[in-house]
């Protein structure tokens, strides 16, 4: 993969930058501020960035008619881009004070699917939000990330960060539910952890790096074929953007960074954006 060269586009200092998502409708691109409490919707083309007071902890948005289906700490709601007015629509239940929704991404379908961030090892559930309601669909994971589809749509992947694993389930796409999982990247030998993902049309999964620095691409056989370094040490996520999906979005943080740090890598937590070669998969915008 030839090297490619990441610019930051926005100035953004997110505390903990997340959950980006092409609307290839509208020709924007939505991402969150975890402990900023916003919702950010870029415009590319004219470079309007209009942002929205959430009240709470945000873990990712995704296109949806009008707006965005947003993951608050607790519940999921649809915002209208035009009034910024937020509508609940499926609430978890069962957590606790200490856990919160983390990342989310729709499938090819339209499904919205989110995973939790859990306080004890092997907590954190996965969950399916369609027009027939919310439903779990899996668990034994400790921070649910990473939410991605091959092309043909029979694999999705899903990384626990802390385990250091991503993990590749058969994916039914008719039916919309899940197989059995097995381990598709272990790095256990690296020293960060797989964050957000996405997928290009040849297959391979390109996966953020928290504390490594880097987006990552790796072959359908999990193989590493390719590493995007950053200027910053923590990116979170990635989302192909642009008029041909050929535009990697990559979201970053600060938190947890001392003063040093943060002036050793002072574009942490603004937005990037690569060139790539292969476009990725488009993303569904959710429909239910």
């Amino acid at each position: 993969m030839p090297e490619a060269q990441p610019t930051a586009v926005l100035r953004a200092r997110a505390r903990l930058g997340e959950g980006p998502s092409w609307d290839a409708a509208e020709g924007v691109l939505w991402w969150v501020d975890v402990w900023g409490y916003r919702v950010h919707r870029r415009d590319p083309r004219t470079g309007q960035e209009r942002a929205f007071d959430m009240g709470e902890a945000v873990a990712f948005a995704v296109p949806a008619q009008g707006g965005a289906l947003v993951g608050l700490r607790q519940r999921v709601v649809r915002l209208s881009a035009e009034t910024g007015r937020v509508e609940t629509l499926a609430a978890v239940p069962g957590l606790d004070a200490r856990e919160r929704i983390n990342d989310g991404k729709c499938d090819p379908r339209g499904r919205l699917w989110f995973g939790t961030f859990a306080k004890e090892d092997g907590e954190a559930s996965v969950w399916r939000l369609d027009g027939s309601g919310l439903r779990r669909m899996g668990g034994e994971l400790t921070i649910a990330n990473g939410f991605a589809w091959s092309p043909d749509e029979r694999t999705m992947y899903l990384a626990d960060s802390p385990a250091k694993r991503i993990y590749a389930y058969p994916f039914d796409a008719d039916a919309g539910t899940v197989g059995e999982r097995r381990v598709f990247a272990d790095l256990s030998g690296e020293d960060s952890f797989p964050d957000g993902a996405s997928t290009d049309t040849e297959g391979c999964l390109w996966s953020a790096q928290w504390e490594g620095g880097c987006v990552i691409r790796f072959a359908p056989d999990g193989r590493e074929v390719g590493r995007i370094e950053l200027p910053v040490p923590i990116p979170t996520s990635c989302a192909f953007g642009g008029p041909e999906r050929r535009e990697l979005y990559v979201t970053t943080a600060q938190i947890g960074l001392g003063d040093e740090q943060i002036e050793a890598a002072w574009e942490s937590g603004d937005l990037f954006r690569v060139p790539v070669e292969v476009p990725g998969v488009p993303v569904a915008p959710f429909v239910g």
